[in-house]
């Protein structure tokens, strides 16, 4: 029973394995866990038949999902007369032997997104057996030394937001902990006492976590941000005071990664510790830590998926901020991920800027522009220049070389450079794919004549539909003749097309790096940078 509570209380999606004292035991205490379980699940559909409130019906929806789906098995080796052995003792191990020998049961397990999820076990497993992803040990057999350090590896593998395995100890087989880091966890002379143990009591991760809210604590109360204020505050008052907290949180890419990486840690040692009875002590803080993070993510119209938070975060978060946070209705301009620079009103923009709060606008304006920035230098790579002088711009707002007026001016400067830009291959009757190629052959600045230059753009689409027909295969870039047979083509087009200023040197330069451009942008078979672009 209390596997089954400590293991819904997790509050995410972990694997767990239950260490028995032998075959018979692992095979017994799979069929109470289930029983259990099963008893459990029971009781959260009759809560969710009675709920009223939508946000509990979808906490207790999501946790009837994650029951229902959670799979478990057996996993023990095999004996002479197992199967009149266990019928003796009341069991049935022939399901259990039958799913061993069909399913590959350790790649299941070893998968974090494979709904396999608890495994009971005595011995097997224990050593070699390497899964980063299991984070919890429930420890119901007595242990030591090589054994019992064996079983500790199991679970304390780093895995992507989990920063350590817990052990649930049944059965006090700690006593035997320091005897065992004695022999077998011990560097270079020193004893256990004296070096760092692998395994501490969870008290210790408390501490840490208590720690780790201080330092985010003090590091908001420095900027002026006052989190006790904001969890109490409600409504409307509550989102004021969360938005002023961004905007002094922003106030350079420093600060902004010092405060994500404060709440990173937070959110991983909170998500550690859980369940704990000693969890409201840290819930409230933790809580307006989290939100403040999502919400300075937000300003990104790709947020950076590493910070982004498991489903029970989302339904913790619920408990500071009732009202959800809408950072723009459906066709604004932050809220488009394809960014249309074009339609982009920008004296509603300065308007924006200058009656609210300027580092958020500001911060929001950067995310837009780089973001089409990346799409318009992954495309054409001749324009790395503009990404320089966008970098160029944000160092000296970092440094304090100007002010925040003056980087939203020039921000709004460089956005209408770059919607001239991203309308140039109109202007020049082409498609972004023949003003690439064209680019290419034309830059640096070549003094070129009208003319020249219509053969140069005339080059630039026989080009493109000649490699697109006849030599872009699927894996040409794998077959040496392939790629040999591009590099031809690139000389002869160009060769017969480009105007005579072309001498041998620039155009061998030329030919190579068109060459290159094809190389790094097409796949083959249509796939392209321009496909997924678009």
């Amino acid at each position: 029973e209390d596997i089954v509570e400590h293991s819904m209380g997790r509050g995410y999606l972990h694997k767990a394995m239950v260490v028995c004292i032998d075959k018979a035991t692992a095979v017994r205490m799979y069929d109470k866990v289930q029983a259990h379980w099963k008893d459990y699940l029971g009781e959260l559909k009759k809560q969710l038949a009675k709920a009223r409130d939508e946000t509990e019906k979808e906490e207790l929806y999501e946790k009837v999902i994650f029951m229902e789906g959670t799979d478990m098995a057996v996993v023990v080796s095999q004996g002479q007369n197992e199967v009149a052995e266990m019928r003796k003792k009341g069991l049935d191990i022939l399901p259990h032997r039958k799913r061993m020998l069909n399913q590959d049961l350790d790649t299941k397990f070893k998968d974090e997104d494979d709904p396999f999820r608890i495994v009971f076990v005595c011995a097997m497993w224990m050593t070699g057996f390497d899964v980063p992803c299991c984070s919890t040990i429930y420890l119901d057999k007595p242990m030591r030394n090589h054994s019992l350090m064996q079983t500790i590896a199991r679970a304390n593998r780093v895995f992507e937001d989990k920063v350590n395995g817990l052990i649930v100890d049944y059965v006090g087989v700690f006593r035997n902990l320091q005897k065992a880091l004695a022999i077998y966890a011990s560097g270079r002379g020193r004893t256990a006492e004296e070096g760092e143990t692998p395994v501490l009591p969870k008290e210790e991760l408390v501490k840490v976590l208590r720690e780790a809210i201080s330092s985010a604590e003090v590091f908001c109360g420095e900027r002026g941000v006052d989190l006790d204020a904001i969890h109490e505050a409600e409504g409307f008052d509550r989102i004021k005071l969360l938005d002023d907290a961004v905007e002094a949180l922003i106030v350079n890419d420093e600060s902004k990664r010092q405060f994500l990486s404060l709440a990173s840690r937070v959110v991983k040692l909170f998500r550690a510790v859980f369940p704990d009875p000693r969890e409201d002590e840290f819930l409230e803080r933790r809580n307006v830590i989290a939100i403040l993070a999502r919400k300075i993510r937000s300003l990104s119209p790709q947020p950076d998926i590493s910070g982004v938070m498991e489903d029970v975060e989302k339904l913790l978060d619920r408990s500071v901020a009732a009202e959800p946070y809408v950072i723009h209705e459906p066709g604004e301009v932050y809220g488009e991920q394809r960014v249309d620079l074009s339609q982009v009103d920008f004296e509603a923009l300065q308007k924006r800027f200058v009656e609210g709060r300027k580092r958020t606008e500001a911060e929001r304006l950067r995310a837009l522009l780089e973001q089409k920035l990346n799409r318009l230098v992954r495309v054409n790579r001749t324009r790395l220049s503009f990404k320089e002088r966008f970098q160029e711009l944000i160092d000296e707002y970092n440094t304090g070389s100007i002010n925040v007026e003056t980087f939203f001016k020039q921000l709004m400067a460089f956005a209408k450079e770059l919607s001239e830009e991203e309308k140039r291959a109109i202007s020049e009757n082409l498609d972004e794919e023949e003003l690439t190629v064209f680019d290419l052959l034309t830059k640096p600045e070549m003094d070129l004549t009208k003319k020249e230059r219509g053969q140069v753009k005339k080059v630039a689409k026989e080009l493109l539909e000649s490699l697109k027909h006849e030599k872009l295969v699927l894996d040409w870039r794998k077959r040496q003749q392939s790629r040999a047979q591009v590099l031809v083509t690139i000389q002869d087009v160009l060769d017969q097309g480009l105007p005579q200023k072309y001498t041998e040197e620039i155009f061998q330069q030329k030919c190579e790096l068109v060459y290159q451009h094809v190389y790094d942008s097409y796949a083959g078979e249509g796939r392209s940078v321009y496909a997924a672009a678009g």
